[in-house]
């Protein structure tokens, strides 16, 4: 927690007057009961009505101020609390995003998605109850106490016995609550991580007539998450009579006592009506500090969690004075390996090729041989693990990120669309493009075609992921997408696999024609796709298996050969 807490730097005026109001608030409520106390000792006792009415009407200001203070440190606190947790949430999201691929291999999904939202909602939760509850309760137990030994100091010596024994439950409360509570956070997560892997997945779910054994794996981590909250809230439900028997315990005690007091004149009736009042004041008081700790114990998991995030150090750093412009868009392995974040086993070995400006270059090669995994390095989506990976002569290492990114167009297996329109999903490749180059964009990917026929245009609307559109009409959005960019190098990760062979031969067809200029690198399982690619690379276990074109593979290559004779004879995959 005090790693974080700078961040509440920005709502800091309402982080002081808060408590502060709330002090304000503590002392009307303390006020009270004493001039409860006078009304019956002096007003009632010597039929002073004058006094009676004057102690009531300042009894009533008190009452108002008290509210006023109470609704103004409330507010306060909400603003305080609640704003230290957007910042939070805005730092951590802004952390995630700078995370390399390696950094978001070792964070699940569900689990960002927590920290994001329940986590950061529990600290906004704990920093207002800090700067309200952690404020109110000790203040009034103390001020409270003041005015009982004021009142009768023998009298309290009761809470010689009480605040010890309840102080002393308050400790197993806590102790026994917060492996709960830090439990609960990851049954939260679990969570999650089913309730986005069936939204994601609904239509195979659907496809496959699996919704009862998704609703059984659902309901096992719904039952778990449930169970565990019912133990940790369990432990207040039996914890709370006792405290309840306590208090009660307590003014029994004080009233035998007092009462004898009175019977002796030692003690006014009054007196003994407030003291009583601020008996339940220090012990409600200690009730409130129980649920706050307890709800700390929630925050500090949760701030742990957070600050895992915080602390989680990018695997992609930039040097000092990166270089700030791509020369052109060739490129160069030298002695390249990889290796997956927690894994020993390379994924790629000893890689080393050139590739020219301008050349068209395919690769293949069998699902697992890691041509995903080689591409990903050459705008730094991950760092190699030996090696040198460069762009126009420049290790990508010492370009500045965004530069090279910048020039560097890759669109991805996954095609991802995001909700808006057309033209502002054609606008994340340059927020700055016109109508005229968005249209060209989309003419060069055979977007154009389908684009063209609705009565929007443009404008047309584009729903959560792109699930309006058909898978290939989301490869060719995401490729025009990609062109818009102007990049020196253009990757397609398999992202032709959802369009029809025709299409497919318009889209390579305009590369030819119109990208002249730009590197084009071709992921496929369709040797179609790349067949005349100037050259292709045949990848096998992580490693080069061959290099050629078309031709010399069929000759050369017994993997590409294999490939090409499955797919003439029309038995892909066997």
């Amino acid at each position: 927690m005090k790693k974080l807490l700078p961040f509440m730097k920005k709502y800091m005026k309402y982080a002081v007057l808060c408590p502060i109001m709330m002090i304000l608030e503590v002392l009307a409520d303390i006020i009270i009961p004493y001039l409860m106390a006078l009304i019956v000792d002096v007003g009632i006792a010597g039929r002073d009505v004058g006094y009676v009415v004057k102690m009531g009407i300042i009894m009533i200001f008190a009452a108002l101020f008290g509210m006023v203070m109470g609704i103004i440190s409330s507010h306060y606190g909400a603003t305080a609390g609640y704003g230290f947790a957007a910042e939070i949430r805005k730092e951590t999201f802004k952390k995630v995003q700078s995370f390399s691929f390696a950094n978001l291999d070792k964070f699940s999904v569900s689990s960002l998605i927590t920290r994001l939202t329940n986590d950061c909602n529990t600290l906004g939760q704990v920093a207002m109850m800090s700067l309200r509850m952690a404020v109110r309760a000790p203040f009034m137990m103390i001020f409270a106490l003041i005015m009982a030994l004021r009142i009768n100091a023998p009298l309290a010596a009761v809470f010689m016995v009480t605040i010890p024994l309840t102080v002393a439950l308050i400790a197993l409360i806590l102790t026994k609550a917060r492996p709960l509570f830090i439990k609960m956070q990851s049954r939260v997560d679990r969570v999650n991580a089913v309730i986005q892997e069936n939204l994601i997945g609904i239509r195979v779910v659907k496809s496959f007539n699996r919704q009862k054994h998704e609703e059984m794996k659902f309901k096992e981590r719904n039952d778990s998450l449930r169970d565990t909250a019912l133990k940790a809230i369990s432990i207040i439900i039996f914890f709370m009579p006792i405290l309840t028997l306590i208090t009660y315990a307590t003014i029994i005690a004080v009233l035998w006592f007092g009462g004898k007091q009175i019977v002796a004149g030692t003690m006014g009736s009054g007196e003994l009506l407030s003291f009583i009042t601020y008996i339940t004041q220090i012990l409600m008081s200690l009730m409130l500090l129980t649920f706050f700790f307890m709800q700390f114990l929630r925050g500090s998991a949760s701030a742990a969690r957070i600050a895992e995030v915080l602390d989680t150090e990018t695997e992609i750093v930039e040097i000092d004075n990166p270089v700030m412009s791509v020369k052109d868009g060739s490129i160069s392995f030298r002695d390249v390996s990889f290796s997956y974040p927690l894994s020993s086993e390379k994924a790629l070995k000893d890689i080393n090729f050139e590739i020219n400006t301008g050349e068209t270059i395919g690769i293949i090669g069998s699902t697992g041989s890691s041509k995903s995994t080689l591409i990903q390095m050459i705008p730094r989506l991950y760092d190699v693990t030996d090696g040198s990976v460069a762009v126009g002569g420049i290790d990508v290492r010492n370009y500045h990120l965004k530069t090279l990114r910048d020039k560097v167009a890759f669109v991805l297996q996954k095609n991802v669309l995001f909700t808006g329109t057309i033209r502002e999903n054609m606008k994340w490749g340059n927020e700055n493009a016109t109508d005229e180059q968005i249209i060209s964009a989309l003419r060069q990917s055979q977007a154009w075609e389908f684009v063209s026929a609705y009565d929007d245009g443009l404008d047309h609307k584009v729903e959560q992921g792109g699930d309006n559109f058909s898978g290939g009409q989301k490869q060719r959005l995401t490729i025009a997408r990609a062109l818009i960019k102007l990049p020196k190098i253009l990757i397609l990760d398999d992202s032709t696999s959802a369009v029809d062979m025709t299409t497919d031969a318009k889209i390579q067809r305009a590369f030819r024609s119109e990208l002249s200029d730009i590197t084009v690198i071709i992921i496929a399982q369709r040797i179609s796709s790349i067949q005349h690619a100037d050259r292709i690379i045949v990848m096998n276990e992580g490693k080069i298996e061959a290099t050629g074109n078309h031709e010399e593979l069929i000759v050369n290559s017994p993997i590409y050969r294999e490939i090409y004779e499955s797919q003439q004879k029309g038995v892909v995959g066997q």
